[in-house]
Formats: structure tokens, sequence, C-alpha cells
């Protein structure tokens, strides 16, 4: 048996390819299909609970994009020699931070945008947004595992320098490979780390749930904490440039943030919520519900005497009332 030496990063042609005057990007891909999957699990998980089907749609046409916006703008500022300074032009500035196809996008940043998107379209269907954000946790995890595809495709957020087995080849051409190492050398595959980290936690979180049916944002409290856990390590060994605070990275502290918030959420929504949610719409805003409906038509617009009798009208006075208890007896 044949033990391999190495895990090799794709050849630079596999990064984007070209659909007649398109350029289409791997790693945009890799964010797309995680999306979808979430978008998917997502949906049948809300459907199971009693939400309408597919109004998981209506409330990912403002999460998605807010989401993706938060996830470039965190990563921008924590990154900004990157996009500012160095003699660019504010068009070549601007340029930088739009092309998110080019990576850098913070799981954190994406959390606050899409959290932002989530109440927006809670608010528009009247689902409960705490019932959502369960029923979406274990996706969160499915997508960033699916995303994680994109930095092997892209080179990069590889860890510090290893001699085991799974050990990940950079060039070392390659702008974050560390100076002063010799070619050759191999990384930590942090995006496989938490490729795996992640499908666990799907499992995970999906055998807490079906036990202990945790609801009212319990199982989100839960997400947050394993995420940030694991995310804590993969960020203190890798070796791109980061902005230090307080001596660690600010996506490290961004971890500590979300389990610290977690352990919080959970506690408090423990307290507060020990039993089960009664729908996953807010009181008045259930689906399907059969409100009152009221005619448009008023007494006076009959009165013109050409109005058509009923057939109840044109009855006798007798046979209508034996009609109406016969209805009555059936």
């Amino acid at each position: 048996m044949v033990t391999p030496r190495s895990i090799p990063s794709p050849s630079p042609e596999w990064q984007s390819f070209s659909v007649g005057i398109f350029t289409i990007h791997t790693y945009a891909i890799c964010i797309l299909v995680g999306i979808v999957a979430a978008i998917l699990l997502t949906s049948r998980r809300l459907t199971k609970r009693g939400a309408e089907p597919g109004v998981v749609v209506d409330v990912a046409l403002w999460a998605v994009p807010l989401g993706i916006v938060g996830a470039r703008l965190w990563h921008v500022f924590t990154h900004p020699a990157d996009y500012f300074g160095g003699g660019r032009s504010l068009l070549e500035t601007l340029g930088g931070i739009i092309a998110i196809w080019e990576g850098g996008n913070a799981i954190f940043g994406s959390l606050i945008g899409g959290a932002i998107g989530v109440w927006i379209g809670c608010r528009i269907t009247g689902l409960r947004f705490w019932t959502f954000a369960d029923a979406l946790a274990p996706g969160l995890l499915l997508a960033q595992a699916i995303g994680r595809l994109g930095n092997w495709f892209n080179h990069e957020l590889f860890g510090q320098p290893t001699d085991l087995p799974w050990g990940l080849e950079i060039e070392s051409s390659n702008p974050a490979f560390p100076a002063g190492l010799p070619a050759g050398t191999l990384f930590h595959p942090t995006f496989l780390y938490e490729m795996l980290w992640n499908l666990f936690g799907v499992v995970l979180l999906l055998l807490i749930e079906r036990e202990w049916r945790l609801q009212w944002g319990k199982l989100f409290a839960l997400y947050l904490i394993w995420y940030g856990i694991g995310r804590i390590w993969f960020e203190s060994i890798r070796v791109d440039p980061s902005l230090i605070f307080l001596g660690l990275r600010s996506n490290v502290w961004g971890a500590i943030l979300a389990v610290v918030l977690g352990v919080i959420l959970f506690l408090v929504q423990r307290r507060r919520h020990p039993g089960v949610e009664p729908s996953p719409y807010v009181a008045g805003r259930e689906w399907g519900r059969e409100d009152k409906v009221e005619s448009v038509y008023t007494a006076e617009d009959f009165e013109d005497g050409d109005a058509a009798e009923t057939e109840t009208d044109r009855l006798p006075a007798t046979s209508a009332a034996s009609r109406n208890a016969g209805s009555s007896k059936r």
C-alpha cells in the first residue's frame, strides 16, 4: 500500500475557465454550490417544522446578498494592506474590493450581514427568527465545508509548515508563501481541517437536535460554539497576513466572540423558552391561516330591482325552510 506523501494544490488552470465572453471562477462555483446546498437543507427542515414549502427562498433573497457583502467587508477591513495604500488609485482600490472571485470572504462578516438579511426576510414572511436560525444551522456548516474547496483551488489560507504525510503543496511564488522557507515546504491544509470539522458538525447538530429537540435558537447557539472552537485553532496556525489585535488574529477574536455569544444565547434561551415552539410563525402570521373575508359589496348594490332573484328567493317559504332543515340534518 502506497502512503501519499502530500496533498497537491490544483493546477492554476483549474482556478477559472471561460464560457464565451464570461470567465467562471471555481472559487465562486464552490460558494454558490454551498449556498444552494444550505438553502435546500434549510427548506426541508423548515417544511418539516410546518412552514410553507419554498418560503426559505423569500428569506434567502435578503440573507444571501447581505451575507456576501458582510463577508467581503470583514475580509477587506481585516486585510487593509491588500486593498488600501501602496500607491493604489481609488479605482484600483474599489476594483480590488469588488473582486470577490479572487478569494477573501470572512464567515464572521457573513454571519452579521446574513443575520440582518434573515431578520428582514422573517419580518416579511412572518417566520420566527430563531426558528429560521435553528433550521439554518446545519446548512451553514455544510455551506462552509463546500466553500472551503474554493480556498484549495485558489492556493490560499494554508497553515504553518509541517512534515505530516498530508501536508499541502504550495508554490514558492505564492504571495502568502513565508519568506525564508525553501521551495517544496509543505503546509497544514487548514481548508481540509475545516471541511472535516464542519461536516462532522452537521452530523452532530442533527443528532443533538433529534435527541433533545432543541428550539428557540438553542441549536444555532451550538453552531456558534462548535464552529467558533474549531476556527480558533484553524486561525491560530494560518500564516497568511491578517490584522493583529492584542497579539491575536482578527478572525481568532471573531471565533472567540462566536463561542461567547453561543454560550450566552444557549443559557438565556434555555431559561426563557424551556418548551417547544408553538409554530414556526409568529402569532397571527401563520401559513394557511383562514382569515374572515368581508364582501366589498353593500346592500345598496342590490337595490335597483334588476338583480336576479336567487333560487331561495323564488321558493315558497315552506320549501326553503324544509331545504334548510334537510341541510342541517346532513
